[in-house]
């Protein structure tokens, strides 16, 4: 064994040198950025992200709410009507409410039409709005019935998809909004199984349509763009669904 002997001088000079080197390692640690690894921070309003296509209908998802959206056709989901089922819990506060917001801009005529009986609601039961001007900037409004709420399952939101995307065909509108609002009727839907239903029934509308124009049947789709609206706590849910989703339709694609 070596035993090196130096001053006390430069022991002390070498012990400070260290001393620095390690408060600077410190700080660059300290400084350098943390993996995130918590839940993604709320969208704002008005983010939009364009996920991607199949069978010629582009997916869009946004931060927007049905009461604001501008398009051709803006379509809405509701229950089987029961007494102050969008104003009072579980249903969301109505600061965050996009059906409270929608039934306001139209002066209350949803609740009118659900209260009344004039729209009950029933699964896949549909009402078409022309909202009137200076309401909602939507061109037309269409209801879709979700059944009974105590009775609902994912899984319904399939045949819904279908049902709004024959509706905008039959219109003949080149693109149109979709809100679930089961957010804010209080259900605690699974967002990314009910925007892959969402789509999986958007996407065999779109498949039928196209078989019947090659069979001379019928005109080829109109629908070109779906736009799934989000609230700010589901945008980045829905999109990576969404994205999922998509994926998996271009890997079930056959290769040409």
């Amino acid at each position: 064994m070596v035993i090196l002997l130096m001053p006390n001088r430069d022991f002390r000079l070498l012990f400070v040198a260290a001393v620095l080197v390690m408060t600077a390692t410190n700080a660059t640690l300290a400084q350098a950025p943390s993996v995130a690894t918590g839940p993604m921070a709320p969208a704002v309003l008005g983010t939009r992200a364009v996920i991607g296509k199949s069978n010629n209908l582009e997916i869009e998802v946004t931060v927007q709410g049905p009461a604001a959206e501008v398009t051709p056709l803006q379509v809405a989901c509701v229950f089987e009507y029961v007494e102050g089922d969008i104003f009072a819990p579980p249903a969301l506060p109505a600061a965050a409410n996009g059906m409270v917001h929608l039934d306001s801009a139209l002066h209350g005529l949803v609740t009118d039409l659900r209260a009344s009986g004039r729209f009950a609601g029933h699964a896949l039961e549909t009402i078409l709005i022309t909202p009137p001007k200076g309401t909602v900037p939507a061109t037309r409004l269409l209801l879709v019935g979700l059944g009974d709420r105590r009775e609902f399952a994912p899984g319904l939101m399939s045949r819904v998809g279908t049902v709004a995307t024959r509706e905008a065909m039959r219109l003949n509108v080149a693109s149109f909004s979709f809100a679930s609002d089961l957010k804010d009727a209080g259900i605690d839907s699974p967002t990314g199984e009910v925007v892959e239903a969402v789509l999986s029934g958007a996407l065999e509308a779109i498949r039928t349509q196209s078989y019947l124009a090659k069979k001379g049947a019928g005109a080829k789709p109109s629908v070109r763009r779906l736009t799934l609206l989000a609230g700010p706590a589901f945008f980045h849910v829905a999109s990576a669904a969404a994205r999922e989703f998509l994926t998996r339709e271009a890997a079930a694609q056959p290769r040409r």
